[in-house]
Parts: structure tokens; sequence; C-alpha cells
């Protein structure tokens, strides 16, 4: 009897220690919990047109931009809140009104601090928002067009904004709002902080290169020539590897940054638009919107192993899996 019961005891643990894969489906306004199998587990309603996500250091709750529209390009006010998801009741618990500042777009979470920084479009803004009391405790200036996606720098103090319609990184200091503008390709998008925090690694959407930035002096610090399109990246724990997607290409390309040269890219069959990789560095998740499919591909072997069909018309977007270890 004993023996049974340790053994419901050790399934029941692993089982509850499966990871989830997080989708967030920008046409079809949800974000959506599946197995890593592409088991569809659970539906929790957003904003209109959900944009991008992060979630906090406990993997406890989601945090996501309701930008409002499909694309950056589309005229319109859009929304102006930013929803919050308990991720073991699958089920959004607030939604935070950022009032004037609308169409929000990049997220991030600085853990130490307990802040989340949001970037908006109309108009081009930072809002800092506290994740205890979720109420906004600054906005601040960007200094550049279409603002889109942010990260933090390691203490804490300095905020990266991919300003995609002035090609520049805006480096806003969270304490006294000053700006300084770092040069990049056209159109950055995406970026990622190396896991020493020294460097910034930017996207440049139209210009098929990455911009390499020093995050500590805030200042451009090489570049590395890509395929077409490059808008989303990621890189692995070792900081020896960046994934990133091509948009343009449809593939998902590997580069080494030491070097400063791409090493491989895996072909895909349809145009991602996001890219993650899991915090043991061994998936990346590469969303074709258009498709509806999330490619799941070995970092180590550099081929797809998985294809995960979401709903018709549902669009997926960014993607995050939780409890990879």
């Amino acid at each position: 009897m004993w023996r049974w019961l340790a053994l419901l005891v050790v399934h029941g643990m692993l089982h509850a220690a499966s990871p989830v894969l997080l989708v967030l489906h920008k046409a079809a306004s949800f974000l959506g919990f599946y197995t890593l199998e592409g088991e569809l587990l659970a539906r929790v309603v957003t904003g209109r047109h959900p944009h991008e996500m992060t979630v906090s250091p406990d993997e406890r709750y989601v945090w996501i931009t309701d930008n409002g529209t499909m694309r950056i390009e589309e005229p319109g006010s859009g929304g102006n809140t930013v929803s919050v998801v308990d991720v073991k009741a699958r089920r959004r618990v607030a939604v935070i009104p950022l009032g004037e500042f609308r169409r929000p777009h990049g997220i991030a979470f600085h853990a130490p601090s307990g802040r989340v920084a949001v970037s908006t479009e109309l108009p081009d803004r930072l809002v800092v928002i506290d994740a205890a009391s979720r109420r906004i405790v600054r906005s601040l200036d960007t200094g550049g067009k279409t603002s889109h996606i942010v990260a933090w720098d390691r203490p804490g103090r300095w905020v990266f904004v991919s300003n995609a319609g002035s090609a520049n990184v805006a480096a806003v200091d969270t304490e006294t709002g000053a700006i300084e503008r770092i040069p990049t390709g056209t159109r950055p998008e995406g970026s990622v902080l190396s896991p020493d925090g020294s460097r910034l690694y930017v996207v440049n959407r139209d210009g098929a290169a990455v911009t390499v930035i020093d995050a500590v002096r805030r200042q451009p610090a090489g570049q590395i020539a890509t395929g077409r399109g490059p808008v989303r990246i990621g890189i692995t724990p070792d900081g020896k590897l960046l994934v990133y997607a091509l948009m343009h290409d449809q593939a998902v390309e590997f580069a080494d940054p030491s070097a400063g040269k791409v090493v491989e890219r895996v072909a895909l069959e349809g145009r991602p638009v996001s890219l993650h990789v899991s915090s043991d560095g061994r998936l990346a998740f590469a969303a074709a919107q258009e498709e509806d499919v999330v490619y799941v591909i070995s970092v180590p072997e550099r081929k797809i192993v998985r294809r995960i069909r979401t709903p018709e018309g549902s669009g997926p977007d960014a993607v995050w899996l939780l409890g990879a270890g």
C-alpha cells in the first residue's frame, strides 16, 4: 500500500512539474495554455489584440499588453490596458488602466525591483508599473517614434526602448527621465540582454542585422549581419548563442555573438513573428501568425521537433514556456 501511495505522490509531482506553453493569440484575443505536445488546456480572455507578455519571476502571473490593433502600421487609438493572468487559476485577475497612454506594446519585468516596464505607441511613452500595487509610478518620454520592445538593464535603472520608427534604441533613465539615443539599423524591434548584463542585442527588421549595444556604457558595440526580416530574438543561458526569427526569409537563425556571425538556419513553412528561448536553452519557439502554427525547435539539434496547430484564425504571436527549469 505504501509503495502505491509513494508512486502516486511521485506521479503527482511529475505532473505538477510538467512544462506549460503559453501562447498569446493576437487575432482572437486570448491567452492559451498548451502542453508541449500541442493540447490546448485552457483559454483566458485578454483585452483586444494583445501583443506581448512577460511572466513574473515566480511564474505566478502573466502580464499582457492589450494593444487593441493588429499591427503597428494600422491607424486607430487602440486599447489602454494591461491584463494580469493568474497562471494557477488560469483566469484574468486584474486589468490595469493606462489612462491617456494608449496602444501598449512592449513589456518587461525587472525581478529585483518588482517593476514592470511598458511601452506605448500613442503617445510614444515608457510607463513604469509597480507590480505589487499594480499602479503606474512613472511615465517617461522615449525620445523616438513607434516605441516597441523594452528591456531592463541589470541594475534596473535604465530601460532600453526600441523606437521602430526612428532607427534608434532609447536608453531611458527611470529615475531622472534622461534619454540617451543609440543608433541602430532600420526598424529596430526585438531585443534581449546578455545573461551577464553587458550586452543588449537588438534585431532590425528592415536592416537585416543585429545591433550590439554596450548595456553598461549605453553605446553601440558592433553589428551582426543576418537574414531578411529579423523581428524577435532570444539568447541561450550561457550567452553563447543568439536565436532569432526571420519574418521575410521564413526561418529561425542562430548566430555566435562572440564571433559575430551566423552559424545555422532552420527553414520554416510560414512567416514567424515571435521567438522565445526556454530558460534551459534547449527549445526555441516561433509563432507564424498567418498560418496559426507555433514551431518548436531543438536548439542543440537545430531542427523542428514539433508543429503546434492553434485554432484557425487565432493569430498566435508571443510564446513563453513555463516550468522549463
